[in-house]
């Protein structure tokens, strides 16, 4: 079969991945951003708002990444699991008052075949505790499916790799 009939079989049209505009790219970029500054500003409310109806949110460890575990620290399937850790956060959890601020690189955007992306981007995430006292409290990498709708692109999936196995007790707040 010549390079020709190959491109034109049916089947492997359906697998190349439509390609995204700038504005698409820029649109990708602003919700990664938005996400990190309304987490920042302390509107946790807000943050199943980011996410699909049945969206999965996961915080685990490159260490699992890389053994092929999938067992991580946190695990929201759908966005009334991501709601009820919201209001546990504002009213049974006890911990010292803090801020947090992301600084996030620039995303990789992979576009898939069903109209979605494949997004990967790293974070580094400051806390700043009541005192005034500043250290890092995370750093790794966002793995994440994006889909697009009427609302604009949400995430199907945001799972959030840590560089760290060693993690904080306050680990209260999403990442």
């Amino acid at each position: 079969m010549n390079a020709a009939a190959t491109l034109a079989h049916p089947r492997a049209a359906t697998t190349i991945p439509p390609a995204l505009s700038l504005a698409q790219r820029d649109e990708i970029a602003d919700l990664l951003e938005r996400y990190a500054h309304a987490l920042d500003d302390d509107r946790v409310e807000e943050w199943s708002g980011f996410f699909e109806t049945a969206a999965v949110y996961q915080i685990t460890t490159r260490e699992n990444v890389a053994a092929g575990r999938p067992i991580g620290i946190v695990l929201c399937e759908g966005r009334g699991m991501m709601d009820d850790r919201v209001k546990a956060l504002r009213i049974a959890n006890i911990f010292e008052s803090h801020t947090h601020r992301h600084v996030l690189g620039r995303p990789l955007i992979e576009p898939r075949a069903d109209g979605g992306c494949d997004v990967r981007s790293s974070f580094v995430i400051y806390r700043t505790m009541y005192t005034g006292a500043t250290e890092v409290f995370a750093i790794g990498r966002y793995d994440d499916v994006l889909k697009p709708g009427p609302q604009g692109w949400k995430f199907a999936q945001r799972r959030v790799v840590l560089d760290s196995r060693m993690l904080d007790t306050l680990l209260v707040y999403p990442l």
